[in-house]
């Protein structure tokens, strides 16, 4: 079944693949996981705040975010940015902004909308005698969110916050459609080159479980010890 592949344009193209390709995604899944969670954290407690006006905009930002397909929000942004930096900052010609940038905005503020609903969950899991014990001692509403529910809403939502990193990893093969050379594009690439799109998709496919299938056991493990901890 397998006489007729060349599994050697692998190895051939190993450095390409993941000194290129790997390591876009892996950074553009790192700098989007936290961009996303620094914004989704401000998203929910804006949603918490018990302020109308604020709890209805997160709201609707949330819901618009989770009820759009994340290739269109791709090329929305991928289109609509240089035109609202153009707008921003009163240029005579939209802004160039470049695909990487472009795609990281994208992330950051789709991402931002399901990392909201889990830090959400997360806040609203602490008991509330904490925080209003905290008040009780003088600490402000910012700093008892600070000091006394958030880091205790990221230790309980780690693993979950991990796991949205992880759909996160795999989500990033969609700057594909922007001709963008991530892992999945510098593979396709190489695929195209050669004539070998089976064996080269078939190696992506194997890398990305690969790193999806470790990482979601290390948060197994992290998980059964955060709950042992309690």
């Amino acid at each position: 079944m397998f006489a007729s592949f060349d599994f050697d344009v692998i190895r051939r193209s190993l450095g390409y693949l993941f000194l290129d390709g790997m390591s876009f995604t892996l950074t553009l899944t790192a700098l989007a996981a936290t961009g996303g969670l620094v914004f989704g954290t401000l998203l929910a407690l804006m949603r918490l705040s018990g302020i109308g006006v604020l709890a209805r905009l997160a709201g609707l930002y949330v819901d618009l975010m989770r009820s759009l397909p994340l290739v269109l929000v791709i090329f929305w942004f991928y289109f609509l940015v240089p035109y609202i930096g153009q707008w921003l900052i009163g240029a005579d010609r939209p802004i160039r902004v470049g695909a990487f940038a472009s795609s990281l905005i994208t992330f950051m503020l789709f991402e931002a909308a399901y990392f909201s609903e889990i830090m959400r969950a997360g806040i609203q899991a602490i008991p509330r005698g904490q925080p209003a014990a905290a008040q009780a001692l003088g600490l402000t509403y910012g700093q008892t969110m600070r000091f006394v529910v958030l880091p205790q809403a990221v230790r309980n939502m780690l693993p979950v916050l991990l796991t949205q990193t992880i759909v996160l990893f795999q989500d990033t093969s969609l700057v594909y459609v922007l001709s963008i050379t991530d892992f999945l594009g510098a593979a396709s690439k190489v695929a195209q080159r050669d004539g070998r799109l089976v064996e080269m998709y078939l190696f992506a496919a194997v890398v990305y479980f690969s790193i999806s299938f470790i990482a979601s056991r290390g948060v197994r493990r992290l998980q059964a010890r955060v709950a042992i901890i309690r």
